[in-house]
């Protein structure tokens, strides 16, 4: 099977796949690959919110988050939109953990 490079695609057939899987780990498989879609997803928007003009006021607002709070969660989101790749192999494309 070849994967769509359309997130909205790739959701549908991975919610398509969990409907229909009938173990847990079919289940798990597809929640992976709807959390990975959904994230792509998510990256390509706040690329293209920033593109026609978003403020990161703005962005933060729509997550309960401040300007800094934005920058920070989605800065590797960010560059991978902007390469057009996914994130490595166990690597998460979604928020990045603030210093502690």
């Amino acid at each position: 099977m070849v994967a769509s490079k359309n997130p909205v695609r790739r959701i549908t057939a991975a919610l398509g796949a969990l409907d229909i899987a009938e173990g847990p780990m079919s289940r798990l498989d597809a929640a992976r690959r709807l959390r990975e879609a959904a994230e792509e997803l998510e990256a390509a928007q706040i690329e293209a919110a920033r593109k026609a003009g978003a403020t990161w006021n703005e962005i933060g607002a729509c997550y309960g988050l401040t300007k800094q709070g934005a920058q920070q969660r989605f800065r590797a989101a960010r560059s991978q939109a902007r390469a057009g790749t996914a994130p490595p192999p166990g690597k998460k494309a979604g928020p990045v953990a603030a210093p502690q």
